[in-house]
């Protein structure tokens, strides 16, 4: 007999009939998951990981086995929001048929609801390949974390004659068949104009507040880094802070010998 959880999850379609923005945000473990899936209608599992998680320069280095464990991680920590997974650099560039095989694995094996891969005109066929194979694909244009080499660092596009490069991936990647498309630091007028022209969602990320979603990845919206955020990035919490203060009040209680007591030792009385 079926488990019945009394809880539907979002799917890519549901996700396109929303009244509201799309909420979304990146996450790479069951606790964090467990903790945004009320809240969120799309939870990513970014190649991003490869930066928050592991210290990577870039997200050039992460694998198809470590977004599949990190995705499997999310997918049993949530109930409610669609999972994604992006598809790593170098796991579906060099034809259709790997994206394919790529995307089926990483969707076997962890539940996904979709899978998110980079780049506009020259990805135009791939995502094709996908949807018409039963994968859903949200695209993803402007900045190209994956591309940033190419794009000579992480920095703002849509300038001059990219602004017509990226209308074109944006169209691109809808007659495609994906079914949204994350814009990611790119010029507000033209992220509006994308937003205002495309049948399907865009979910910005930097870009504007026209979008129909926005995404941000989950540890900057906390405030769990000290260091460099970028601007689109708001705070809405300072959880750095507040894991320092923890971990040195922790430190203290440990070289005064007040941690442990009695009430975390079994075998005493409480009150020793």
């Amino acid at each position: 007999m079926s488990k019945h959880t009394g809880t539907r999850r979002h799917t890519p379609r549901s996700l396109g009939m929303l009244d509201t923005p799309i909420v979304s945000l990146t996450a790479y473990t069951t606790p964090m998951a467990r903790l945004m899936d009320p809240h969120c209608d799309l939870l990513l599992v970014g190649d991003s990981l490869g930066m928050v998680v592991y210290g990577m320069d870039s997200t050039l280095g992460v694998t198809t086995e470590m977004m599949i464990a990190h995705g499997q991680a999310v997918v049993r920590g949530s109930q409610n929001a669609c999972v994604a997974i992006d598809l790593p650099f170098g796991s579906y560039q060099q034809s259709p048929q790997q994206a394919f095989q790529t995307a089926a694995e990483v969707m076997a094996r962890t539940g996904a609801g979709c899978v998110k891969l980079e780049g506009g005109v020259e990805m135009a066929e791939t995502i094709q390949f996908l949807t018409q194979r039963g994968i859903p694909v949200i695209g993803h244009i402007g900045l190209k974390p994956q591309a940033v080499h190419t794009h000579g660092g992480f920095r703002t596009v849509g300038r001059g004659e990219e602004a017509e490069q990226i209308m074109q991936d944006a169209q691109a990647v809808t007659d495609a068949g994906a079914f949204a498309v994350v814009i990611e630091s790119t010029l507000e007028p033209l992220a509006r104009a994308i937003t205002e022209k495309l049948p399907i969602p865009t979910i910005g990320i930097g870009a504007s507040p026209a979008c129909g979603g926005q995404v941000l990845v989950g540890e900057d919206m906390l405030g769990l880094f000290t260091d460099f955020t970028p601007r689109f990035v708001k705070r809405f919490g300072n959880l750095a802070e507040q894991v320092d203060k923890a971990v040195a009040d922790y430190a203290h209680a440990v070289r005064q010998r007040q941690f442990p007591s009695a009430e975390q030792c079994v075998g005493l009385p409480k009150g020793k």
